[in-house]
C-alpha cells in the first residue's frame, strides 16, 4: 500500500506540473483578432474586453494601441465593451499616457499587422568631413577662460531675460490612479464626486472608469493631468483624497501609471 501511495503521489505531481506549464505557455501566447471592422469581429473583442480593462496585462500598452488603430472610429454603444476601452485608450492617447510594451497582437482580416514600435530615426551626423578646411579649428580656444566681452555679453542676456518676466514653462505629467472604495456599500458616484471636488492650480481631471475587483466591490480608475512645479501626487493623495472629508468614501489611492507629458 505504500509503495501504491508513493507512486500515485508521483504521477499526481508529474500531472500538476504538466498542466502548469500548459499555462504558462498559454499566457505568454500572441492574442490575435479577426477583421475588427465587421461585427462579428466587433462582437468577439466585445466578449474578450469583457472581464479586461486593457487587452493584455494590467495596464495600457502597444497592444491596445495597435487594436486601437485597427477601429475606424468610436464602436457602436451595442458593444459597451468595447466602447468602454475605446474611451479610456483614446484619453490615455491625448495625453501620451501609454507607455507598456505589451505581450504581442495580431489583427487578421486588415492591411496592417502590428508588431513593435519603429525606433525613432537615427539623427543625421552633421560632424563636417575629415578632407575639410581645418585651419580655422586652431583659432578656436573651446577650453580658455571667457573674454571681458564675453562675459558682458552674457551678463547682458540675463539683464535681458529678467527684465522680460518670462519664465520657463514647467512640464506636465499625466497620471492614472486607483482609487479604492471601502466596501461594495460605498457610493461610488459620491466617491467620484469627492475626487473631481479636489480643485488647485496645476491640476486637471480627466476620463474615468469603474473597474470590478470582487466580491461585488469596483474601483474608480481616473486619469489626472498636472503641472509638475504646481501639483505633487503624494501630497494630493495624502492631503486631500485620503483625509476628511474625501476619506469618508475613499479607502485608499495607488499610482497605476506616471508619464512625463
Amino acid at each position: 500500500m505504500l509503495y501504491l501511495y508513493y507512486v500515485f503521489s508521483s504521477v499526481f505531481f508529474f500531472f500538476c506540473v504538466q498542466v502548469a506549464g500548459e499555462k504558462v505557455s498559454l499566457a505568454v501566447m500572441a492574442v490575435t483578432f479577426h477583421d475588427l471592422k465587421s461585427a462579428s469581429g466587433l462582437k468577439k473583442l466585445d466578449d474578450y474586453l469583457l472581464p479586461r480593462s486593457y487587452i493584455t496585462g494590467y495596464q495600457a500598452s502597444k497592444d491596445d494601441i495597435a487594436v486601437h488603430a485597427e477601429l475606424s472610429g468610436p464602436p457602436s454603444s451595442d458593444y459597451v465593451n468595447v466602447s468602454r476601452w475605446y474611451n479610456h485608450i483614446e484619453a490615455l492617447l491625448r495625453l501620451s499616457g501609454v507607455s507598456g510594451e505589451g505581450q504581442g497582437v495580431q489583427v487578421t482580416g486588415s492591411a496592417t499587422v502590428f508588431e513593435e514600435t519603429p525606433a525613432s530615426p537615427p539623427i543625421a551626423d552633421t560632424k563636417a568631413p575629415a578632407d575639410a578646411d581645418d585651419d580655422d579649428d586652431d583659432d578656436v580656444d573651446l577650453f580658455g577662460e571667457e573674454t571681458e566681452e564675453e562675459k558682458k555679453a552674457a551678463e547682458e542676456r540675463a539683464a535681458a531675460v529678467k527684465a522680460s518676466g518670462k519664465k520657463k514653462e514647467s512640464g506636465k505629467s499625466s497620471v492614472l490612479l486607483d482609487v479604492k472604495p471601502w466596501d461594495d456599500e460605498t457610493d461610488m458616484k459620491k466617491l467620484e464626486e469627492a475626487v473631481r471636488s479636489v480643485k488647485m492650480d496645476g491640476l486637471l481631471w480627466g476620463a474615468s472608469k469603474l473597474v470590478p475587483v470582487g466580491y461585488g466591490i469596483k474601483k474608480l480608475q481616473i486619469m489626472l493631468t498636472i503641472v509638475d512645479d504646481l501639483v505633487s501626487v503624494d501630497n494630493l493623495i495624502e492631503d486631500y483624497l485620503t483625509s476628511e472629508p474625501a476619506n469618508e468614501h475613499i479607502q485608499s489611492c495607488d499610482i497605476v501609471a506616471f508619464n512625463k507629458i
